[in-house]
């Protein structure tokens, strides 16, 4: 295989104080795998809810496939998600209490060639922590660029 896909959610560790992580398997088409292993993908402004003690990710954008003619998909459907049952359990459980989401983090291929979303319980961050993430990131590249 040709060089390792990682789709990255940047704003996510920006907003969010993410708690725990998951690896979860994602159910997709052909012409989205094939457009997903061109790097076309897009995880800003999606999230993930529960359907009928199914997990989707809502809103993640993979373009449209350029070779795929009629058979193609569309960009931003809802797409479930592969977890065991007592992962569900636990995440329903936890998404109900006050504050908590779930937020895709990552979405790659793993080695045997399979799409994965690595999932975060996350908690909003307020506008006060922002700052000190900024402050913390400013100061630890400052500390970068005076150490040479």
């Amino acid at each position: 295989m040709n060089d390792k896909i990682k789709i990255k959610n940047r704003k996510a560790y920006f907003e969010y104080f993410i708690l725990e992580k998951y690896a979860a398997g994602i159910v997709l088409t052909g012409t989205e795998i094939k457009s997903l292993r061109e790097g076309k993908a897009s995880l800003d402004e999606s999230y993930c809810t529960f359907n009928d003690n199914e997990l989707f990710v809502i809103n993640m954008h993979i373009t449209e496939y350029k070779f795929g003619t009629y058979n193609n998909h569309e960009p931003k459907r809802d797409r479930k998600l592969l977890l065991t049952h007592r992962e569900l359990k636990k995440l329903a459980v936890k998404v109900k209490e006050k504050g908590f989401t779930i937020i895709p983090l990552l979405l790659f291929i793993n080695d045997a060639g399979l799409a994965k979303l690595e999932i975060g319980i996350a908690k909003g961050k307020k506008l006060y922590d922002k700052r000190e993430t900024l402050k913390t990131k400013d100061t630890k590249r400052e500390m970068e660029r005076n150490r040479f």
